[in-house]
């Protein structure tokens, strides 16, 4: 009787357990963060320095935002471009 009540009771929380496992972020969303972690320089955030980023690597930091922002806005500028050029034929 035992066997069974305890067959019962793990088959129970099993089933419980596995629906909180799917409730979770998909692969490609964690990927996403990741990359916009390493963008936002959090890869150079240290265990001295933490919540910050060291100050070894403020300026390579700061370099990569400013490299980032000049690829997003060089981005912007084909896009509305192309559109202009659209709009002209």
């Amino acid at each position: 009787m035992k066997k069974i009540a305890f067959a019962a009771l793990s088959l129970v929380v099993l089933a419980a357990s596995s629906n909180v496992f799917a409730e979770g972020k998909t692969r490609a969303q964690v990927y996403q963060e990741l990359i916009e972690a390493q963008q936002n320089g959090l890869n150079y955030v240290t265990d001295a320095s933490y919540p910050d980023v060291s100050p070894v690597f403020a300026q390579q930091v700061a370099h990569n935002k400013e490299a980032l922002a000049a690829q997003a806005a060089g981005a912007n500028h084909v896009a509305s471009g192309s559109t202009a050029a659209g709009g002209v034929n």
